[in-house]
């Protein structure tokens, strides 16, 4: 039996997720990290064995109802359980970048492919692996949202009239935080805890070089939440301070 705590990672050949692969690994975790494209996963996988971490790979595409199904299977015949999930996967798409406001105007097919990554894939694969996750003695679930998200803050935001953030990335956000809060509530029974988590605004492919943050400092709010023995369930959170939803 692995005694390691056994952690998922969608999204997590580059930028926040290969960073909050990193640390856990080297936190001594058994970390399997979920990668869209299997050779951008190899070539992060093989990244960080020069490092000296071992991690597992999992080929794995929220867009795609079978590669869900797959990852799934092979999780279930290769792992007794399942502790950590962090759903870290998302898209901003390319039309909808930030400072563009486009609740004017965003095609239902822009709407349609970000919910598909960002919620739909998103809560397949978690309803999937609930079963593994009730195995663990101390399971728990970080769904990587944003700000952008919050519905409090974008009443204060839109109040003096356009603000320039994408619509069809908010909303998919806010819809995860919607989960997190149903899904906190029927865990709750089985000692699985549930939060949400705005890492920052930070540099990467999405966020783009304008951004303040670090890659490190933008999965620090994820891996402290990870590795602090903390009961909390049903928060949204960055830098250990809750956020409005």
């Amino acid at each position: 039996m692995d005694t390691k705590e056994i952690v998922l990672v969608t999204g997590a050949n580059k930028g926040i997720g290969l960073e909050i692969v990193r640390v856990l690994a080297k936190s001594g975790m058994h970390v399997i990290l979920g990668a869209r494209n299997p050779e951008r996963g190899r070539k992060a996988q093989s990244d960080l064995k020069s490092e000296g971490l071992e991690v597992d790979l999992l080929e794995l595409d929220l867009a795609d109802s079978g590669s869900i199904e797959e990852a799934v299977k092979s999780l279930e015949q290769n792992y007794e359980r399942l502790d950590v999930l962090v759903n870290n996967a998302g898209i901003l798409h390319r039309e909808e970048g930030l400072g563009n406001s486009t609740v004017l105007g965003v095609p239902s097919s822009i709407l349609k492919q970000t919910f598909e990554t960002n919620f739909f894939g998103l809560i397949d694969l978690t309803q999937r692996l609930v079963p593994l996750l009730k195995k663990s003695q101390n399971g728990q679930i970080v769904n990587v949202s944003s700000i952008l998200g919050s519905l409090q803050l974008a009443l204060e935001r839109e109040s003096q009239g356009p603000s320039g953030t994408p619509f069809a990335y908010n909303a998919s956000k806010a819809a995860v935080n919607s989960f997190t809060i149903h899904l906190a509530g029927a865990l709750r029974p089985f000692g699985i805890r549930v939060n949400s988590v705005h890492p920052g605004w930070v540099k990467t492919d999405m966020g783009s070089e304008q951004a303040p943050l670090s890659i490190e400092e933008g999965a620090k709010t994820i891996v402290d939440l990870i590795l602090s023995d903390s009961s909390s369930t049903s928060k949204f959170i960055h830098l250990g301070e809750e956020l409005p939803w």
